[in-house]
């Protein structure tokens, strides 16, 4: 039995009574699923004995970093790697990126599985910077994605989106990577709510203006766009934005908030996945897809449901935050020797919020070994204070 902290209406805390529930024991699949493609985005570790402060460069834990992708790619999911969730910008640096990219594809081969990473420009230094600057910048990630033998993800860019003064900035940015690209890619659109820096993105802040614009890229190369990655937390707009799309296109969702019912589909029109939530709760999401390559609905409903409470805690606002659930839950469950961030940032939610992940992890029955985890939770609490 546990005391859990959880926050009263008055602002103050109370320690609650939770019984840990026994371990779920998932189904391992044979292989990716068959009828949706799955993608799980993967953070990173650090070493637990480097200076895990904002500013300084990213020192990984290799060992625990890549234990966390055949975990992943072990549960048929293919790793998104160096995106938003490896704290892209915000604590990986580029040097660290590109390390990052080259060993994780090496591992995919190693095991035969799929893999596609992040493109992006944060290379380039702070202070503004012109069209052909940014072009450049995703050119020379593109190839090195390419050389890596990832698929390329175009990312969001914050340099574009400071410099574009128009939807045709855009375009014609896209439009010339798209002619140079040697396979599909993945174009990602990343909304403000996960990063407020991409405002406007597409040349307006309006989002059905801003989606024609993004259309118009995908409409204009489709032989070179395998999906659509959108993230904007907006189910309605995707199941529209899924039917306007080239026929071949895929919708992949990043909507943590709506994505069971996304990747269900309408019975007409489905939504693939490239999620960060699939991270923390792989044995459960894998279980799920098995379900439905069988047609098995309720299956999937009854492995996916459950896990929707624990997705919308760790992504609730201030929602970039959400990179702490995933790496405290990773700790929690073992795949990791110690709860740390590169840039520090395992300081960005509270105690009690973590103690909630902690509660809807075990309520959706993703942790691997309650009994660990709850030991782990005990001392966590216990330095924060809120041991009773």
């Amino acid at each position: 039995m546990l005391r859990l902290p959880r926050r009263r209406p008055d602002g103050g805390v109370e320690l609650v009574e939770h019984a840990v529930h026994e371990r779920v024991d998932w189904p391992r699949p044979t292989g990716p699923a068959t009828s949706r493609r799955a993608f799980a985005a993967a953070h990173v570790v650090p070493r637990t004995a480097s200076e895990t402060v904002p500013g300084a460069p990213a020192d990984l834990d290799w060992d625990a970093t890549l234990a966390v992708r055949h975990h992943l790619w072990g549960y048929g999911l293919g790793v998104a790697e160096a995106m938003d969730t490896a704290q892209r910008g915000i604590g990986l640096d580029p040097a660290a990126t590109g390390e990052l990219v080259r060993r994780s594809a090496a591992e995919a081969r190693s095991v035969g599985a799929r893999i596609a990473a992040g493109a992006g420009t944060d290379q380039l230094p702070p202070g503004p910077h012109d069209l052909a600057a940014v072009t450049a910048a995703y050119e020379e990630q593109v190839a090195a994605v390419e050389a890596a033998g990832a698929q390329v993800v175009l990312m969001a860019s914050r340099q574009l989106a400071a410099a574009a003064t128009s939807p045709e900035d855009y375009q014609g940015v896209y439009a010339r990577l798209l002619q140079q690209v040697s396979g599909p890619v993945v174009l990602h659109w990343l909304g403000e709510v996960f990063d407020p820096a991409l405002a406007g993105y597409w040349g307006s802040r309006d989002v059905a203006a801003a989606t024609e614009s993004f259309l118009q890229v995908v409409r204009e190369n489709p032989a070179k766009v395998d999906g659509v990655k959108v993230s904007l937390l907006d189910a309605a707009h995707e199941q529209a934005l899924r039917r306007q799309l080239p026929a071949g296109v895929r919708l992949y969702t990043g909507d943590d908030f709506n994505y069971p019912d996304l990747v269900l589909g309408d019975g007409e029109f489905h939504s693939d996945a490239l999620l960060g939530i699939f991270a923390a709760i792989a044995p459960a999401a894998s279980a799920a897809l098995q379900a439905l390559d069988a047609g098995d609905v309720a299956g999937y409903r009854a492995a996916l449901d459950p896990t929707v409470a624990l997705a919308r805690h760790v992504f609730a606002a201030p929602t970039p935050h959400y990179k702490a659930g995933i790496a405290f839950l990773s700790w929690l469950d073992g795949r990791q020797p110690g709860f740390q961030m590169v840039a520090g940032l395992h300081s960005a939610r509270s105690a009690v919020h973590q103690a909630e992940a902690f509660r809807l992890a075990d309520e959706a029955g993703v942790l691997a070994d309650p009994e660990l985890a709850a030991r782990r939770l005990r001392g966590y609490l216990a330095v924060h204070g809120l041991d009773g």
